[in-house]
């Protein structure tokens, strides 16, 4: 039986139905938890965190602390994590800065021990981040994206969704949607068959996306005349836009191509 004397609950903290909070956890004022989450010992949550439904946070995971950022002036941020999250031993998780005011991580995602989730990043849903995966601050990451362990990701990088990245990568540029990658500098290594195989892609879906990718990373073309062509083989399909609207909105220059020399 829990002994409430053991913990540090704030009075002002909204607690849903059929929270767990384990001995010596600290959850703050301005703090909101939805039904059903688990919070294991050891655990702090600051002010600013919104946290959903079914959650699991594991021994060590701190939640909402102020930025690692020297811009940061005190200013009221949140932290919002979704539904269904796994967060394991020792995660960090900074609230946002007045850039955006928010750090965000959606729903049904894995996050790994020692990940760190730095200000105003937005994390999509059904994401891995494995053990030790670092983002620095203002990354946006799309649903379905699974990170190696030990990947460090630059800040401001944009990371497309249904990508996966080798372990131990050094991320310094956007990676679009569907893709493997690998290597240093981080390039291009296919196209993530499998997992789009296991979300339901049809193959015809897998093939378009396979060549739109040899017109951008395989043929030695530019990156403009590649969007080109794709733009007029396949920019009425689902896929062709996604790809496009990625690369049109891309925020430090796309990942290498593939180099068989390299």
């Amino acid at each position: 039986m829990i002994q409430t004397n053991l913990r540090d609950i704030s009075p002002e903290a909204k607690i849903g139905k059929n929270v767990e909070i384990s001995n010596f956890t600290t959850i703050c004022e301005n703090v909101e938890i939805g039904d059903n989450t688990w919070i294991g010992p050891y655990v702090t949550i600051f002010p600013g965190a919104r946290i959903g439904k079914n959650c699991k946070i594991f021994p060590g995971a701190v939640i909402a602390a102020v930025p690692q950022d020297l811009k940061f002036e005190g200013e009221d941020t949140l932290a919002i994590i979704g539904d269904n999250n796994i967060i394991r031993e020792y995660v960090t998780i900074n609230r946002g800065t007045k850039a955006s005011g928010v750090t965000r991580v959606g729903n049904n995602n894995l996050i790994m021990a020692y990940v760190h989730i730095a200000h105003d990043c937005v994390v999509g849903n059904n994401c891995i981040l494995a053990n030790n995966t670092t983002l620095a601050g203002h990354i946006t990451m799309g649903d379905y994206a699974i990170m190696g362990g030990k990947t460090a990701i630059l800040q401001f990088v944009h990371i497309g969704a249904h990508v996966i990245t080798a372990g131990g990568s050094l991320v310094d540029k956007d990676i679009p949607p569907f893709v493997k990658a690998a290597r240093y500098p981080i390039s291009y290594a296919g196209i993530n068959s499998i997992g789009l195989n296991r979300r339901g892609f049809s193959q015809e879906s897998i093939n378009i996306i396979q060549d739109i990718y040899r017109y951008i990373f395989q043929k030695g073309l530019t990156v403009s005349h590649a969007k080109e062509i794709v733009a007029e083989m396949y920019g009425n399909t689902p896929e062709g836009k996604e790809v496009i609207d990625f690369i049109d909105n891309a925020q430090v220059g796309l990942m290498k191509g593939f180099n068989p020399d390299k």
